[in-house]
């Protein structure tokens, strides 16, 4: 089982997020998680999700970070079901090459409106 404990990078906005330091629109948190509205929202729902504890991106998981993962998912799917959505898009950037902006591993939860294929 992967350590849930948080880490804590001074200069990372997710871990400021995290630690309560930056104010956010908290639609749900736990020990290992937390999801927040979008303040550049792309939907009429769009949340980040974040792990507690910094992890750069999704190039950093390792087998250990399953009990994680799952919490992440297990933490979208319950905010998905709260709005009501029908249908929602979960993504995550991995580099700069990708459009990643912040160097904290996050899922963006889209939904509310009809989504386009390709995304990007």
């Amino acid at each position: 089982m992967a350590d849930h404990a948080p880490t804590y990078q001074a200069d990372c906005p997710f871990c400021r997020i995290a630690a309560g330091e930056i104010p956010v629109e908290v639609v749900f948190q736990d020990e290992a998680v937390v999801l927040f509205n979008d303040i550049n929202s792309k939907a009429p729902t769009h949340v980040l999700a974040i792990p507690r504890r910094h992890l750069a991106s999704a190039s950093e998981l390792t087998d250990a970070d399953a009990d994680l993962l799952a919490a992440l998912f297990r933490a979208m799917r319950r905010v998905a079901d709260e709005a009501g959505l029908k249908g929602y898009r979960i993504l995550t950037n991995v580099g700069l090459e990708a459009g990643q902006s912040v160097f904290h591993l996050h899922f963006h939860l889209l939904g509310g409106r009809p989504m386009a294929w390709p995304p990007g």
